[in-house]
């Protein structure tokens, strides 16, 4: 495979040509866009007939869908966890035990199917949110880095971008030791996490398929005194900052009681809040709380698919918004894998919850799934479609069982309330096919591969 940043050495220009784009928040038809060195280079609208060597793409076109928060192994447990009821914390123990099974290879493997499953979706630019890092028994690889690794040659080999979210993870809980699974996630303080994921750093410097991020697990997992060199690590390499929020009515109980503050206050007191942090769930938030993260502009990312299926609770996400913080979207748990289903959700959840609908416009839910998703993750440069952007884009057909019928004026309307992953027809990223056709372009047989993985870590 050709990575987005070696596209520059392939045939330099492309031409593709659009029925539909999504342009500037408006639906426009017959688009014509030029991509020179992986970005793009013209966009002209209205361009009929199509010009002979322009690909056709058939249906709406979007920017590239950012899926902000993933853990790539959690996709084993699909299934698995329906059997049974209890709550998060119960579902935690089924997810360690998937943990406990996976080393660099393994863990290679299973991502590759995934992040194909994801690209299959639409999805040109993922969030791992990885604390994998080590040894089953806690030890450390020959290369410290080796699970960071095998997660980037995963997104490669899926041909989508990759945000190496790199987690601190200290503790099992407040003053709680780490369990025997657990020993796995931790570097043992904030000191060491930083100089492994220095060297991670150093390693993708420059490159365009790969950025490394930071991360605080959650204010339960990262001791209060870890808190501030995290946030200095991150915001002195200018990386992304994501954590876990207030997913939980039991962690905001047990924060208060340990440090009379909400997890939210807890994090804005040592410096974690801002436009390069990203607040993931935000489930159970306080008015103050939702005052915090928006005037501080610090980005929430709801996951709705994974919140109703571990019965978390609906989160507030029209409040932070109006509150002005940016909302973008996560698949998390990989209970399914689709986009639009996040998106519709966090309107039809508040539908649910206020008994009115008409709370988000489908525009800015699409914003959610691309731009704003992408900003978060650091691919400033995509997540729309104009000259000079990442030449990463999405085509939905609109010409399915779910929208045939659809009209131009009404596209995104449509795919947003209507479109799962299955309708996604063309994925483009770096001005390469990822998928065509509805087919992986780099990966044979993405049902085959995720079965063997899976099976593997069950056998």
């Amino acid at each position: 495979m050709t990575s987005p940043e070696n596209l520059a050495n392939s045939q330099d220009l492309k031409r593709f040509w659009c029925e539909c784009a999504w342009i500037g928040g408006e639906v426009k038809t017959k688009v014509l866009i030029e991509v020179a060195a992986g970005r793009i280079s013209s966009i002209t609208c209205g361009v009929k007939p199509r010009p002979a060597d322009a690909e056709k793409l058939s249906g709406l076109t979007v920017p590239g869908l950012a899926n902000v928060h993933s853990h790539a192994f959690h996709r084993a447990l699909r299934g698995r966890t329906q059997v049974e009821s209890g709550t998060f914390w119960t579902w935690r123990e089924r997810m360690y035990e998937a943990a406990a099974h996976l080393d660099p290879d393994s863990y290679r493997e299973l991502a590759t199917a995934v992040f194909a499953e994801m690209a299959l979706a639409g999805v040109t630019a993922v969030g791992e949110f990885h604390y994998l890092h080590h040894s089953p028994k806690g030890g450390l690889y020959h290369d410290p880095n080796a699970m960071g690794h095998a997660m980037a040659e995963a997104a490669e080999a899926a041909g989508i971008r990759l945000t190496l979210l790199d987690t601190c993870y200290l503790a099992g809980g407040f003053d709680t030791e780490l369990n025997e699974v657990q020993r796995r996630f931790s570097d043992g303080d904030a000191g060491r996490w930083a100089e492994r994921v220095e060297a991670l750093h150093k390693a993708y410097a420059g490159s365009e398929s790969v950025r490394i991020g930071a991360a605080i697990h959650s204010v339960r997992a990262v001791p209060v005194d870890q808190l501030s060199p995290v946030v200095a690590f991150a915001a002195g390499n200018e990386m992304p900052l994501h954590v876990h929020l207030s997913e939980q009515r039991a962690e905001n109980d047990a924060c208060l009681a340990r440090h009379h503050k909400t997890p939210t206050e807890l994090l804005h007191a040592h410096g974690a809040l801002g436009p390069r942090t990203t607040a993931v769930h935000a489930t159970h938030l306080s008015q103050m709380d939702i005052d915090l993260l928006g005037t501080s502009g610090t980005a929430v990312c709801m996951c709705p698919t994974t919140e109703r299926d571990l019965a978390d609770g609906i989160g507030p996400a029209h409040a932070v918004h109006l509150a002005g913080s940016p909302v973008n979207l996560g698949s998390d748990s990989h209970a399914v894998i689709d986009l639009f289903e996040e998106a519709r959700a966090v309107e039809l959840d508040e539908r649910l919850r206020t008994e009115r609908r008409g709370h988000w416009l489908a525009s800015e839910l699409l914003e959610a799934a691309t731009g704003a998703g992408q900003a978060s993750l650091g691919w400033d440069s995509a997540g729309r479609l104009e000259v000079g952007a990442l030449a990463d884009f999405t085509t939905i057909a609109l010409d399915t069982v779910r929208l045939a019928g659809v009209q131009p004026a009404h596209a995104a309307e449509s795919v947003i309330f209507a479109a799962t992953a299955a309708d996604v027809r063309h994925v483009v990223v770096g001005g390469r096919f990822t998928v065509r056709d509805h087919r992986h372009a780099l990966v044979e047989d993405v049902p085959g591969r995720l079965k063997a993985a899976i099976g593997a870590i069950f056998k």
